[in-house]
């Protein structure tokens, strides 16, 4: 799988069709994960533009394209706790960004099953951030319903990507999708 910045998940039997749309971007690699597919690309924004206006002259990209996230910082852990200590480094230059907005994490995690839990790591990370802010004097409030921002963490395996994504963002790049 080796190393990766931009995460793909497929529709049921679009497997060829995304590879294909994804294909005239950057390489795109096969992952261990059912209908996964993940990419290196060199700058995420001109990758997040491009692929905007592929889908725009592809009408039916909905139908085989589920959700493409791109991750601005990745790191390996081999245990939770690694995980969230390596987790809390990478979410911690986010804090200017989320002063005194409402945000919450959106986890996704693809392998580690019994051993890492989604919800767990969305509260403790949301907690981490809440507490940096506080400190900071530029309180955050958690929010699902109309978050300014969304943190997407990632996993594919040993492997883990974030990214910030702000309420204008997820509005120009609606194949994003992370909550």
């Amino acid at each position: 799988m080796g190393d990766w910045n931009v995460v793909a998940s497929v529709h049921e039997r679009g497997f060829v069709r995304a590879c294909e749309l994804l294909g005239e971007l950057a390489p795109v690699s096969r992952t261990e994960f059912y209908n996964v597919l993940v990419m290196k690309v060199e700058d995420v924004h001109a990758f997040l533009e491009a692929l905007r206006r592929l889908i725009d002259k592809t009408p039916d990209a909905h139908a085989f394209l589920a959700r493409v996230v791109t991750v601005t910082r990745t790191f390996t852990f081999q245990t939770p706790e690694e995980f969230e200590t390596k987790a809390s480094d990478a979410a911690a230059p986010y804090v200017a960004e989320l002063a005194g907005k409402r945000f919450h994490v959106r986890m996704r995690r693809r392998g580690f099953k019994g051993k890492l839990s989604s919800q767990h790591e969305e509260r403790f990370l949301d907690e981490f951030l809440l507490r940096r802010l506080e400190e900071n004097g530029t309180p955050g409030h958690i929010d699902f319903e109309d978050p300014d921002a969304v943190i997407a963490v990632e996993t594919l395996g040993q492997r883990a990507g974030l990214s910030l994504w702000t309420r204008e963002d997820l509005e120009r790049y609606r194949f994003v999708r992370v909550d």
